[in-house]
């Protein structure tokens, strides 16, 4: 089969290359991937400034859809021809605390489907029985690609943070967790101030769209309409989606005293922070990774109710074969979310 690879460490490194057709184990399910999602971490294995653990050389991708063409001899409750979705997390312990308490994507132990295991940017993926979720019948095989993202948004927002109606949130960047974010933050009743750079116009028309009350590009203009909703307090709760150092800074100075600051883009390098603000303003400070069982019921739910939108975050769709197009549409900004639609 055709599959994107990461071969070698270092930047780039990737290139499509025939590999052998995969073979389920007795707990997994063989998928034939209809659609596969850009992750703004699959960027990070691209340019090899990612945390998580990997085994080279590997198939990346993780956001994916698919129809299940095989099974293992101990899956019970997949059958062929199911249309699903899996987690990312493929191993965990089972043992530890993070572990016994559902928080499996905290597992010390936990290796990952696109990182340590082969991912979906290929023609068939092997996803655990335990992890796939089956796609609600109204839920396309492109939307349901971005479940992933939307259930990392709603990990951080709903199970972490905690949102209260009248609460005004900055959230900085614009990409797919913003996007997903704000909706999830509107849903409660949150007054939504989203940042974003110049390049970033096409995303945040679309947050407004979506619901974004403010939208803006200038850091001026960001302290300005914060500090008059908010009575000059600051913001009630900063999410960080960006993942680049002056936004949590913005971030840090904006919120409130004993204000929430939940951070979700990843860095990919270590950061300065003024830590002295967390500690004079008794921030409450979360990191949010991955997602679990619950948010991906959830995400799922909620798509196919059509409480959360999720289709006009595709900007675009390519075949595989244009891979390094859709890498640079995503990089560069112009793309919200890169979809290879495998029926292309």
């Amino acid at each position: 089969m055709i599959a994107l690879v990461k071969h070698t460490e270092g930047a780039g490194n990737l290139e499509l290359r025939e590999v052998p057709e995969p073979f389920p184990a007795s707990d997994e399910v063989k998928i034939k991937v209809k659609a596969a999602s850009i992750c703004g971490s699959d960027l990070h294995i691209k340019n090899w400034d990612i945390g998580i653990p990997m085994r080279l050389p590997v198939i990346p991708g993780h956001e994916f859809t698919g129809i299940v063409t095989e099974i293992g001899e101990n899956v019970k409750n997949v059958s062929v021809g199911d249309r699903v979705t899996g987690e990312n997390t493929r191993t965990s312990c089972g043992v530890c605390n993070q572990c016994a308490n559902g928080s499996y994507n905290l597992c010390k132990h936990r290796l990952a489907t696109g990182y340590a295991y082969d991912g979906a940017f290929a023609e068939y993926v092997l996803i655990p029985e335990k992890r796939i979720h089956k796609l609600p019948d109204n839920v396309d095989f492109i939307s349901g690609a971005l479940t992933d993202p939307s259930a990392c948004a709603f990990h951080a927002v709903q199970e972490l943070t905690g949102i209260n109606a009248g609460d005004i949130v900055l959230i900085t960047g614009p990409g797919a967790m913003g996007l997903f974010s704000l909706q999830y933050v509107r849903s409660n009743g949150g007054t939504v101030v989203l940042t974003g750079t110049p390049k970033d116009a096409r995303r945040l028309e679309l947050a407004r769209e979506l619901g974004a009350d403010y939208t803006i590009t200038e850091e001026e203009t960001v302290r300005e309409i914060v500090m008059r909703l908010s009575n000059g307090e600051g913001a009630d709760v900063v999410l960080e989606c960006s993942g680049a150092e002056p936004a949590a800074d913005l971030g840090l100075e904006l919120v409130r005293r004993q204000g929430k600051f939940t951070q979700i883009g990843i860095y990919g390098k270590p950061v300065v922070f003024d830590l002295d603000r967390i500690l004079y303003k008794e921030i409450k400070m979360t990191g949010s990774f991955s997602q679990k069982y619950t948010g991906w019921k959830k995400a799922l739910e909620l798509c196919s109710t059509g409480k959360i939108a999720v289709r006009p975050l595709v900007t675009h769709q390519l075949p595989l074969s244009d891979w390094q197009k859709g890498f640079s549409l995503f990089e560069n900004g112009e793309a919200v979310k890169v979809v290879f639609d495998m029926e292309i």
